[in-house]
């Protein structure tokens, strides 16, 4: 799994995470367990979870899925497969994080949680003479693709290139420091995590993402000066009626909350000059808003507009 690949795909998810899914009607989803929560570590760049379930419920949702899922997400998929875990059926959620290494390297691990048969994936895996591999008490499984497997509990598994998986699990044995103890990310994880799909990412992560959604109005003084003061970002969907996007810019005032949304209500109106019809009326359904030190983005758009969307050059853009 390469980890500038994941970064890619989860920014394009923040900068455009309504072009992920449509139309689904499914209740809220179940937060991060404590033994998925366990394994990430403090210094976390991005996590992006999704209710596998909630994509289920729709074609269009499974069509796209197929679209826009990264390779890296189909090489997992697959390499379920070869150990008899099958993830249309036995993945309720799957969470991916990308986190900063002791060293100074950037890894990223998966999550999967479901109800998965445990027992019988390791006896396939015996039988098959899949040679497990001891890393204190976790075993770690060999899967296709180059990655790796461990089963943190009966439900939770966790997969991933070997060394980021190491490190996952580093943090569950107190190696190293877990996400609960970076306040700021656990605070926005916390607002956000009983959505069907859901994303956190942190103050780098965040300061790029707003650079490349401004466009030319980044250029502009005021933002050097703000971006500085952009702590984090986090972001909720729901599908109860059309497709619903909720993004949050956490900032350390109110000031720079107050500039960022004028800066970005000057962007809409620039982007919006050489948009399309379908891209016009996009724009039109986002509002963007400061309250106090966040700055609080929405987007609304029902099934009709949302396919049109999806033939523009703007989706052809962002789904890359």
């Amino acid at each position: 799994m390469r980890t500038e690949g994941f970064v890619k795909t989860v920014k394009a998810c923040l900068t455009s995470v309504m072009l992920v899914v449509l139309g689904v009607s499914v209740a809220n989803a179940m937060p991060l367990n404590s033994s998925a929560r366990a394994v990430i570590p403090a210094e976390l760049q991005q996590l992006f979870s999704v209710d596998y379930r909630a994509l289920k419920d729709s074609s269009t949702a499974m069509q796209l899925k197929a679209q826009l899922m990264p390779d890296n997400l189909k090489q997992f998929e697959e390499a379920l497969k070869g150990v008899g875990i099958d993830p249309d059926k036995d993945v309720d959620s799957l969470a991916f994080a990308a986190f900063r290494t002791p060293k100074g390297g950037t890894k990223a691990v998966g999550v999967a949680a479901g109800p998965f048969n445990m027992k019988a994936a390791i006896k396939r895996m015996t039988l098959r003479k899949i040679k497990l591999t001891k890393y204190r008490t976790a075993s770690i499984y060999p899967m296709e693709g180059g990655l790796v497997m461990s089963f943190l509990d009966d439900s939770t598994l966790l997969f991933g290139e070997s060394s980021s998986v190491k490190l996952a699990l580093d943090t569950r044995d107190g190696e190293i420091l877990n996400v609960d103890t970076n306040s700021t990310m656990s605070d926005m994880m916390s607002s956000v995590d009983s959505a069907p799909v859901w994303s956190i990412l942190d103050q780098q992560g965040t300061q790029n993402v707003m650079r490349s959604a401004l466009g030319d109005a980044a250029k502009i003084a005021d933002y050097e000066t703000i971006k500085k003061r952009l702590l984090g970002s986090r972001y909720t969907m729901s599908f109860s009626s059309g497709v619903n996007f909720d993004l949050t810019v956490v900032s350390s005032d109110s000031m720079s909350a107050a500039t960022l949304s004028s800066l970005v209500k000057a962007g809409l109106l620039y982007k919006k000059m050489s948009a399309s019809a379908a891209e016009k009326v996009a724009m039109d359904n986002t509002s963007v808003e400061s309250e106090g030190s966040n700055v609080q983005f929405h987007f609304k758009s029902n099934d009709k507009q949302f396919q049109s969307l999806m033939h523009s050059e703007l989706f052809a853009a962002v789904s890359k």
